[in-house]
């Protein structure tokens, strides 16, 4: 059972191999035949799997094709009698198309055969995407070796790349991929590594895969002498999102010796792997009405799960959503018959998978497509331009360098040097969606036509370099902007736009270079200038509680492009202030409407606030640069002498809190639309984390703060204690904290430094809110430490609002609750980023509409049980 398992064991011939080819289709599925030579039909079917296999020719652009030694062959079904080896080059890459939103099984298989005759078994790294998977030793696994993954790509491109890390030559010879529910084998976070998976039978060579199983999972036969074997020949195992092989599910192990325990064992290398089992179980036995069969389960010792009964020719799966981990890497798993049990434990069918991290974010997708959209646009043939372009550092990409500090975000393309590369032709166009690019050099080359508008409209552009090539035209007058350097001599037919449209020489040629030095003398005198009148006129006016006039144009938000009310036009849409809609720190709000149809809120500042002013202005300035679907639209602003209002887009079924609690008629929402709301809310929190420069902290994000339209759609509120913070590692000092007690983060409360994971631990009070329905505050406790508390009993009904009436997917209710303690982690360190907050969060949708899907019909006849001990799950 080690995780070294001999590849024979899945390549023995027809005979070994039961399967029914009719039974299935194979959509989605993706089977490589690497190395197949080009005088062989490309499609064929596999007549030992019924499977249909392909060249691999389309979806790599290097490597040469080899075919094994052919003492070999015989034993071998026919995909892995060839190779596709990898002489040249560090990194080669297959490019797959994938959908980012779908979990995939993912094999590869490595057989050497002594293909060049040379008898050296190479070792090597295998790559997904940015990220080391594994090591490839043939050396060691000298008839072969296989290695499988369930991994949910993070585009629509997936890279799975070979990588030289010695001076032996990578190879490959199988590469699969299968197409997975994603309502199974669902993880806190990481990807699933099989180690092993099994079904338990005597025979040694019934290897159950395609078409037996839908997801063509290969399951290895096993048994100890210390079990018994039950078998059927009735159809068993009503399917669930598992799916395991009926014919797995047909046979059974229980201990010879009746009272005692059904062990299973496994052991790793690795003392700190980390495991998730998933177990299969069927009742397959027609029990008479005195007997019965219960038992629990046991890891290494601590109680598992349950009494399980399992279900008389049904299905039960078995599995923990935290994974485990075994002392000194010796793990194992016992059934144990209950007191009341008349008859011992089973076991059908079982997988263990080790959790594996991948902790680099692919290139950004747009920049990845926009670079090799440039790559094929010139026909470039660069060998290590394969797989990801910018991680790892190491094998980056010739001529490109990308932003790289925080590995955990999606790095962006910043400079392109493709300079003496033979370009022929115009100046890609796909340049242009380059958005972060600030060096181009495209110099020495053969390029032709004129230069292009777009690349003055590239604003990060600082220096682009287009000399030696064959330009010829006017030079766009974006491009002779201040702060640009550009180069474009040895281009005799290029000139200067303007009236003079003088031919350019071998210079750098910005016309507006030849005034930097008096440009630069008049700004500094107006910059001194600047600070010393803003100095005297602090000295004026510091201790004003608030302006007394219509301000001058130099206040920052009396130029924004948003409309400005008088205060008689805030009277007449508020009816004069007829309907109060609430209160806050910053003053009333009022209900209005302009010209009788446009329905508004207005927020006027209390005259008695000397902390109002300073809000207004701040929320002004922030509302008239923010704009994002998910949050609060500013309509307008009044800004008269005393008189300061906001004047909002108005939300008419008011904020979440009312609707949780049922205030004012309000109808209770389903679990459904919580998990969208939850979702709008971190897209808005996302927008100001990392979608606005500078990136903005909210400060103040509770269920009063968030509002929904007409259609229950989110939009976050009250950005009046926004505050921007810097990037990079630093967070922002405020001497003043500001929040609503129970939302605020205690680590902020603690050190007054700002953070966007001061955000997060409000919104995961939020989420408890929505989940719980609880008071934020009770009298005993804040509301994580109550949930926390009540997870040790593991029941997710004492969590979940009662209003509910338990219509939820208990799988997408445990990823919420997880999800929400650790965001609500008193250590910022430890909580996820809205990011990682939005993508668990769909995953909780994708599960509750799989349960509304079906419950539409007939309820499925599956049971899938959810095991999770943890108390408070760690950071994402």
């Amino acid at each position: 059972m080690e995780s070294s398992l001999v590849l024979w064991l899945v390549l023995i011939a027809t005979l070994a191999i039961v399967h029914s080819v009719q039974a299935q289709d194979q959509k989605g599925f993706i089977s490589l035949d690497c190395g197949l030579p080009e005088n062989e039909q490309s499609r064929y079917n596999d007549t030992t799997t019924g499977l249909n296999f392909s060249s691999d020719a389309a979806f790599i652009q290097s490597g040469k094709t080899g075919k094994i030694q052919a003492s070999s062959v015989g034993r071998l079904m026919k995909p892995y009698t060839t190779v596709r080896y990898f002489p040249d080059g560090t990194r080669n890459c297959y490019s797959l198309n994938v959908q980012s939103w779908r979990r995939y099984l993912i094999r590869a298989t490595f057989t050497y055969g002594n293909y060049d005759g040379l008898n050296v078994q190479p070792v090597f790294d295998l790559y997904l995407g940015p990220n080391r998977w594994a090591t490839i030793d043939l050396e060691t696994m000298v008839n072969g070796s296989r290695v499988e993954i369930l991994h949910k790509p993070t585009s629509n491109s997936l890279n799975i790349c070979l990588v030289k890390t010695g001076e032996t030559i990578p190879l490959i010879s199988t590469l699969e991929l299968r197409p997975m529910e994603n309502d199974c084998y669902i993880t806190k976070s990481g990807s699933l590594n099989l180690h092993h998976r099994s079904y338990l039978r005597k025979s040694e060579s019934n290897i159950l895969r395609y078409a037996n199983d839908t997801y063509d999972r290969i399951w290895n036969p096993y048994f100890w002498k210390e079990w018994t074997q039950i078998s059927t020949t009735l159809d068993a195992g009503r399917p669930n999102s598992y799916d395991p092989p009926k014919d797995a599910l047909k046979n059974a192990a229980t201990p010879t010796n009746a009272s005692g325990p059904l062990t299973i064992r496994w052991s790793s290398a690795n003392p700190d792997a980390q495991y998730h089992l998933y177990a299969h179980f069927s009742e397959i036995q027609d029990l008479q009405a005195n007997e019965t069969r219960e038992f629990n389960m046991f890891w290494n010792g601590d109680f598992f799960y349950g009494p399980l009964t399992p279900l008389k020719f049904g299905t039960n799966t078995i599995f923990s959503k935290s994974s485990r981990t075994c002392d000194g890497g010796k793990c194992s798993v016992q059934l144990i018959r209950t007191n009341r049990s008349t008859l011992p434990p089973l076991l059908n069918a079982f997988e263990v998978y080790t959790v594996i991290q991948f902790p680099l974010s692919e290139t950004d997708e747009s920049d990845v497509n926009a670079i090799r959209s440039i790559a094929t646009n010139y026909e470039l043939s660069r060998i290590n331009w394969q797989g990801d372009p910018c991680f790892p550092q190491q094998l980056r990409w010739d001529g490109l360098n990308c932003t790289n500090a925080d590995r955990s975000v999606p790095p962006r393309i910043t400079s392109l040097n493709l300079s003496s590369s033979g370009l022929t032709g115009t100046i890609a166009s796909a340049i242009q969606n380059l958005t972060e690019l600030e060096k181009l050099d495209l110099s020495n080359n053969n390029l032709t036509g004129g230069v292009p508008e777009f690349l003055g409209n590239m604003k990060s552009l600082l220096v682009i370099n287009l000399s030696g090539n064959d330009l010829n035209g006017l030079l766009p007058q974006a491009l002779q902007r201040k702060g640009l350097e550009l180069f474009v001599e040895g281009n005799p037919g290029l000139h200067a736009s303007g009236p003079s449209r003088k031919l350019l020489k071998n210079k750098v040629s910005v016309p507006i270079v030849a005034s930097v030095v008096a440009s630069a003398a008049i700004a500094i005198a107006v910059l001194v200038l600047f600070l010393v009148l803003r100095k005297k006129r602090s000295k004026t006016v510091k201790d004003l509680p608030r302006p007394q006039s219509t301000p001058t144009v130099n206040d920052t938000f009396a130029n924004k492009n948003s409309r400005r009310f008088t205060y008689s036009e805030v009277i007449k849409m508020t009816n004069n202030f007829q309907r109060v809609l609430g209160k806050g720190g910053f003053g009333m709000v009022y209900h209005g409407s302009i010209n009788g149809s446009q329905q508004v809120a207005a927020k006027l500042l209390s005259q008695s606030s000397a902390q109002g002013y300073k809000e207004f202005k701040a929320e002004v300035d922030l509302l008239l640069r923010v704009h994002h679907t998910n949050l609060v639209t500013l309509v307008g602003y009044c800004y008269e002498g005393d008189h300061l209002a906001l004047i909002y887009e108005f939300l008419p079924n008011g904020d979440l809190k009312q609707h949780l609690s049922g205030k004012g008629g309000r109808p209770i929402i389903n679990w459904r639309i919580r998990l969208q709301i939850a979702l709008e809310a971190a897209l808005g929190l996302e927008y100001l984390h990392i979608g606005c420069t500078p990136p903005m902290v909210h400060r103040d994000v509770k269920t009063a703060n968030i509002l929904l339209d007409e259609n229950f759609k989110t939009k976050l509120a009250d950005f009046g204690l926004s505050r921007s913070f810097q990037s990079g590692c630093e967070s922002q000092d405020s001497t003043v904290i500001a929040g609503t007690c129970g939302y605020l983060d205690p680590e902020y409360c603690r050190t007054s430094r700002l953070a966007e994971k001061s955000d997060v631990y409000s919104y995961g009070v939020v989420l408890l809110e929505m989940i719980t329905n609880q008071p934020v505050i009770s009298e005993k406790c804040h509301i994580a430490e109550w949930v926390g508390s009540t997870l040790k009993r593991g029941d997710i009904t004492e969590i979940m609002d009662p209003n509910l009436g338990g219509a939820y997917d208990s799988n997408s209710a445990w990823r919420a609750v997880e999800l929400a303690m650790s965001c609500a982690d008193p250590f910022s360190s430890k909580r996820p980023t809205m990011s990682q907050v939005i993508s668990e969060l769909k995953e909780c949708i994708v599960c509750e509409n799989s349960r509304m899907n079906n419950n539409g019909g007939i309820e499925s006849q599956q049971v899938s049980i959810v095991l999770d001990t943890s108390v408070v799950p760690g950071a994402r």
